[in-house]
């Protein structure tokens, strides 16, 4: 069980080449205006010559020294936004949010190209905020790095600064949000404590429960470990203790435990089984583990009789090429994300 804790804490989401924008000229990427508490340091760029993916940075007061992955600049959130192929400013599109791993970063090619190839025909709006090391929470102990707002930060600043500057349809029915490994436990926690944003909910290989000591783990090895952000910052700032009886928190933020208030909402999860165990185990044992909390978490579904999607595609062979059922394979999460996004397009407000 030591060995299955390690390994996920070091193996929630393979870290991909940042982006570097793009120099081309034209056309110009949308211009964003402050405000929410959000100050725009740094306007969108185009990523490439396509001219569907920009990255912009902003700061924010919730969340004003985020610890930072190599590449990442002290004081500032990355957030990369990809844009319907047909894009018209005249027109109103729905939004995903779709929430990285650790460690990951926002604005990576394995996001950007995730997110494009499964818009290809799609009239929605795809955009990967900052989260690096953050659990999608807000922090009960974060010392000396002082505030660490996530969840203030993303659903009170962040959607209301995207709905003012780019064409969205700002409501619930124009919204969905989604997540890999502590993406997809952020997307749940996110969708839970404000199911009025969002009418769809999914996680890809999700640590969903916290309950499970896995889990808690990894949560600890994320604030400990170094490849998981600088500065690196003490085993209870997120959640605060995880051991009972002091473990109050933890609990009452755990996704598989608190279903109800996704009642109406659409839900789906997507896991593997980690495949054959011999081959990269520590992708293999973090997808077992994350595979566990995504069964209670479907079985808890289940009893409040909440209808939702559960994929368990086992070692992926037969959910797609090159897919192996481990926690970052990225075929795996590819057809995770075409599959999610034909799902919420049926039910999200269209232009």
């Amino acid at each position: 069980m030591r060995r299955g804790r390690a390994a996920l804490a070091i193996g929630l989401m393979a870290a991909s080449a940042v982006i570097v924008p793009s120099a081309s000229a034209a056309p110009e990427p949308p211009r964003l205006d402050d405000g929410f508490g959000l100050t725009v340091v740094s306007q969108p760029e185009w990523v490439d010559d396509d001219h569907r993916t920009f990255v912009f940075a902003v700061a924010s007061d919730q969340v004003p020294n985020p610890t930072l992955l190599p590449g990442q600049t002290a004081g500032q959130h990355d957030i990369m936004v990809t844009l319907p192929a047909d894009y018209d400013s005249s027109e109103r599109y729905p939004v995903l949010y779709s929430l990285h791993g650790n460690p990951d970063l926002p604005n990576t090619e394995a996001n950007q190209q995730m997110a494009e190839r499964a818009t290809e025909d799609a009239p929605l709006i795809t955009v990967h905020p900052n989260g690096v090391r953050s659990w999608y929470s807000n922090w009960v102990n974060p010392g000396p790095v002082g505030p660490q707002n996530w969840e203030s930060f993303h659903l009170d600043q962040l959607i209301p600064l995207i709905d003012a500057n780019l064409s969205t349809i700002p409501t619930r029915e124009g919204r969905a949000i989604v997540g890999h490994s502590m993406g997809g436990f952020g997307a749940f926690h996110y969708a839970e404590h404000r199911p009025e944003l969002f009418s769809y909910v999914g996680a890809f290989s999700g640590g969903l429960d916290l309950l499970n000591q896995g889990v808690r783990a990894a949560v600890v090895g994320t604030s400990v470990m170094e490849a998981s952000g600088t500065p690196t910052v003490a085993p209870d700032a997120i959640f605060g203790s995880p051991v009972w009886p002091l473990d109050g928190v933890w609990n009452a933020q755990s996704p598989a435990q608190h279903v109800e208030s996704l009642r109406g909402m659409g839900v789906a999860l997507y896991t593997g089984n980690g495949g054959d165990l011999t081959v990269n185990p520590v992708q293999a044992v973090a997808e077992k583990i994350v595979q566990d909390t995504n069964l209670v978490t479907s079985a808890n579904l289940t009893a409040a009789g909440i209808p939702h999607t559960f994929v368990d595609y086992g070692d992926g062979s037969e959910w797609a090429e090159g897919c192996t059922g481990k926690h970052a394979s990225l075929p795996c999460l590819q057809a995770d994300m075409n599959h999610y996004v034909d799902l919420i397009m049926k039910r999200l407000e269209r232009p």
